[in-house]
């Protein structure tokens, strides 16, 4: 669980909740069958580790993690440095480029976007190897969507891109008001 930084607070309530707690069963008896998750188990929270609560300006929210070998880290849409850029993201530097005239990167590691504000958020933090939706269903929607509404009922001025038909499903638990949404 988020037990790290201003999110173990604001979160605090979450891990006793039964959707959760039979999230973590499901998890740990995938674990225990020996079927290949990922990210790995140390990075689940990844997100939340490395962009606090009070930091955050940017949500990035997308479907699943990468379902191939060593392609998921944590954070939604990013892979390691030595990892090829998947297509989703090579097109995000696409639109980047075109956009505001940025370089397209020579990997695909975001992990400075997470530690500079922006919460690279996944709707479920976990799949099978080789499955994608693999572990939908299971309790991670509930979760995400918890922390959703939590950001948008708490600050302000939020910038919510919400990248694929899945993910712009969640305009609803976003107050237009307070927020941008972008799609």
């Amino acid at each position: 669980m988020v037990s790290v930084g201003d999110w173990k607070e604001i979160l605090s309530g979450i891990p006793e909740q039964e959707y959760f707690v039979k999230l973590l069963n499901f998890l740990n008896k995938e674990c225990a069958k020996n079927k290949v998750i990922f990210p790995p188990k140390g990075q689940w929270f990844k997100a939340f580790e490395l962009t606090s609560f009070n930091d955050t300006q940017v949500v990035i929210l997308g479907q699943d993690p990468y379902h191939g070998k060593g392609q998921a880290q944590g954070l939604s849409f990013s892979v390691k440095e030595n990892i090829p850029i998947p297509p989703s993201l090579r097109n995000i530097f696409k639109e980047l480029q075109s956009d505001l005239g940025c370089t397209i990167p020579n990997n695909g590691n975001l992990t400075a976007w997470a530690e500079n504000g922006v919460l690279l958020l996944n709707s479920v933090l976990t799949v099978e190897i080789n499955s994608p939706g693999s572990h939908a269903n299971r309790g991670w929607e509930t979760f995400t969507d918890s922390v959703i509404e939590i950001l948008s009922k708490n600050k302000n001025n939020l910038v919510f891109m919400l990248w694929g038909a899945y993910a712009q499903k969640k305009r609803d638990l976003i107050d237009a008001e307070k927020h941008l949404i972008l799609t």
